[in-house]
């Protein structure tokens, strides 16, 4: 008697490519842009390297692709967390929140830090231009921020990726523990 299993779906060339995109995330953020394999991508997600390069065109194209999508994540988030504020201060405290919840995500902070990284290249350069100015941007549209508490809430974000990227710790009374602590007040004084 022959057994048969049932076959695994088929994903379209859309499902396909955002799978890509993930392990992409994942393993550029892990090594950058130069230490990563596409191979290894590729073999994350159970597909063959010229097909990732069929979909993708070549690694500096995919990564490109992962850090847009991350710009795009990001501001997207913003837009959602901004939409319901009742106020400024309302508006900063749930885009900050939700920038949170995005950073607290180890491959998107990872890859964050790889994009600015990686801006010696002239066009990835041009792309992390884009994708901060539309976060930036989206901070504005919703907070009507004024230059000063813009910087400094920007800055307060960027600060927190430091802190997070290093692993710091962040029991009381470390100096972690105590930049963070004034980055989340002074989100409360805005």
């Amino acid at each position: 008697m022959f057994m048969t299993t049932a076959a695994a779906p088929r994903l379209t060339a859309e499902e396909r490519r955002e799978g890509i995109l993930q392990a992409a995330i994942k393993h550029f953020g892990r090594t950058g842009l130069h230490g990563t394999s596409t191979e290894t991508i590729a073999r994350d997600v159970g597909i063959s390297q010229p097909y990732l390069f069929r979909l993708f065109g070549t690694k500096k194209k995919l990564f490109m692709a992962s850090v847009r999508w991350t710009f795009d994540n990001t501001v997207e988030r913003f837009r959602e967390a901004g939409e319901g504020a009742t106020d400024q201060h309302d508006a900063f405290r749930r885009i900050g929140y939700a920038y949170e919840e995005l950073v607290g995500d180890r491959r998107y902070l990872d890859i964050q830090l790889q994009a600015y990284a990686s801006t010696s290249d002239p066009e990835i350069r041009a792309l992390v231009n884009d994708g901060f100015g539309r976060m930036v941007t989206e901070i504005m549209r919703h907070t009507q921020a004024s230059p000063e508490q813009l910087s400094a809430f920007v800055g307060r974000g960027m600060l927190l990726n430091v802190t997070s990227s290093m692993g710091a710790s962040m029991e009381p009374g470390s100096w972690a523990s105590m930049l963070v602590e004034g980055c989340i007040q002074g989100v409360h004084h805005d």
